[in-house]
C-alpha cells in the first residue's frame, strides 16, 4: 500500500495535460498527486509546437516567463507546400481582427517544456512521484474508480487510492483502456518518425509542412540551432520502417528532391522516435471516479499543430469540475464529470470539425493542390486558416460557406 500518496485526485501522466490540471487543482487546495513513469527532462517525440493562445495558458500556470526564456524559438506563422508545389503562407499577425493572446508561437524540445511544468505543478502543492508506473485501476464493488495500481522503481506493486484518477497518459492511455471508453477511429491512420536535425538548410521564422503523396514532413526550429523533423505517413507506408526508423525517414527525405537539398550536411541531433497510430478516440471522457484529458481523450492528426495547446487548455477546462467531483463523491461527483464532458464538446467541437477538414486534404493531393492555389492567391484567406491552427481564430470562420466555396469556384 502507498497511504502516503492517496489523494483526493490522482493524476496519471507528466504531460502538458497532467501538469495543467495538476497547477490549478492544487491552487484550488485539492490535494493532488502526480504520478509519471519517466523521470524528468525526458524526451517525447512530438512536434514540439506551442500555438500562440497556448502563451495565455502558460501565463494562467505562471510558467510563461520561464519557457520566454529557455531558448526555443520564435515562430511568425506558417508555410505549406502541396503535392504539387503550390505554397500557401499564414502569419499569426494579421488583419483579420482576431488578436492572439502572442503573435507568434513557440518552438521548444519537450525535454525542456516538460520539466519546466511538472516543477511548476510541484510548486504549486501538487506532489509529483516520478518513476512510477500505473499498471491499471482500482474499483469498488459497483465498478467506480477508487484509485490507481501501481509499480514503483523499486519493483513494489501498490495501490493509490483517490476519490477521482485522471487519465493524462496520452495515446495510449491506460486509464482510457481500463476504463472501456477507447476506440481507434478508422481514418486517417498514420504514424510519426520525429527527430532532430542541425544545419537544415533555410529554415526561418515560420514552421513548416511539406505534403507529398505518402505522407508529410513537418520542421520547426526549436532554438539552438536544431530543427524539429516528424515524418508522418499512413499507417501501412510505416510498417516499412520496422526496425529502421532512422532509415525510413531518411530515404522519405531523399525521395522529396525539395527537401532533400535542404538536408545535405545536416546532422542528427537525436534519436529517431516513432509515436502514434494517430486517429484515437474515447466514447466520452469521463467515468465514474475518472476522467481523461489531452491526448488520453482523443487525438486525430499532428498536421494543425493541435496537441500541446488542447492538452494544456483542456486541463484548465477540467480543473474545477474534477475538483467537485472530488469533493463530492457518487452521484454529484458524476454529474460534475458529464459537465465537463459537456464543456469540452462545446471548447474543441469547432477545431475538430476544422482538423478532419485539413486531414481529409492531406489524405487527397488534388484536394491539397486546389487548397494550397487557392490560399497561395489569397493570403487573407492564408491567415485566418494559420490563426485557427493557433487557436485564436474561432474554426467557425472557417466553416462559413462563403469560406468553402472559394474551394469548389475557380
Amino acid at each position: 500500500m502507498h497511504g502516503s500518496d492517496d489523494a483526493q485526485v490522482i493524476i496519471v501522466g507528466g504531460g502538458p495535460a497532467g501538469a495543467s490540471t495538476a497547477v490549478a487543482l492544487a491552487r484550488a487546495g485539492v490535494d493532488t498527486c502526480l504520478l509519471d513513469r519517466a523521470r524528468f527532462p525526458r524526451d517525447k517525440p512530438c512536434a514540439e509546437y506551442l500555438s500562440p493562445q497556448a502563451s495565455r495558458v502558460l501565463e494562467a500556470m505562471g510558467t510563461l516567463a520561464s519557457v520566454e526564456a529557455a531558448g526555443g524559438a520564435r515562430l511568425a506563422g506558417m508555410r505549406v507546400r502541396a503535392p504539387d508545389g503550390a505554397e500557401l503562407h499564414g502569419e499569426f499577425a494579421a488583419q483579420h481582427g482576431f488578436p492572439g493572446f502572442r503573435d507568434r508561437g513557440i518552438a521548444l524540445r519537450r525535454r525542456v517544456l516538460d520539466e519546466i511544468l511538472v516543477r511548476a505543478a510541484g510548486a504549486s502543492g501538487a506532489r509529483l512521484r516520478e518513476g512510477v508506473r500505473v499498471t491499471g485501476l482500482a474499483r469498488d464493488s459497483r465498478g467506480r474508480v477508487t484509485g490507481v495500481v501501481t509499480l514503483d522503481p523499486d519493483g513494489r506493486r501498490g495501490v493509490r487510492r483517490a476519490a477521482l484518477v485522471i487519465g493524462a497518459d496520452g495515446l495510449r492511455s491506460i486509464v482510457a483502456r481500463q476504463l472501456g471508453v477507447a476506440r481507434r477511429a478508422w481514418w486517417p491512420r498514420r504514424l510519426a518518425l520525429v527527430t532532430h536535425f542541425r544545419g537544415v538548410h533555410g529554415m526561418g521564422n515560420c514552421g513548416e509542412m511539406h505534403v507529398g503523396h505518402h505522407g508529410y514532413c513537418g520542421l520547426a526550429s526549436v532554438g539552438g540551432g536544431e530543427t524539429n523533423v516528424a515524418v508522418v505517413v499512413p499507417h501501412a507506408v510505416a510498417r516499412d520502417a520496422a526496425g529502421d526508423a532512422a532509415g525510413f525517414l531518411d530515404r522519405w527525405i531523399a525521395g522529396t528532391p525539395h527537401l532533400a537539398a535542404r538536408f545535405a550536411g545536416a546532422v542528427r541531433t537525436s534519436p529517431v522516435r516513432a509515436t502514434g497510430p494517430f486517429a484515437s478516440a474515447v466514447r466520452r471522457a469521463w467515468a465514474p471516479g475518472a476522467a481523461l484529458v489531452g491526448d488520453a481523450a482523443g487525438f486525430l492528426d499532428p498536421f494543425t499543430g493541435e496537441g500541446i495547446h488542447a492538452a494544456l487548455r483542456g486541463g484548465e477546462l477540467l480543473a474545477p469540475f474534477a475538483a467537485e467531483a472530488a469533493r463530492a463523491g457518487g452521484a454529484r461527483a458524476d454529474r460534475a464529470l458529464a459537465g465537463y464532458e459537456r464543456a469540452r464538446r462545446t471548447e474543441f467541437a469547432g477545431k475538430w470539425r476544422v482538423e478532419r477538414l485539413v486531414a481529409a486534404a492531406v489524405s487527397f493531393p488534388p484536394l491539397m493542390n486546389r487548397a494550397a492555389h487557392v490560399l497561395g492567391r489569397r493570403k487573407d484567406l492564408a491567415d485566418l486558416l494559420v490563426g485557427v491552427a493557433g487557436d485564436f481564430v474561432p474554426p467557425g470562420e472557417l466553416l462559413r460557406p462563403r469560406f468553402l466555396l472559394r474551394f469548389l469556384v475557380p
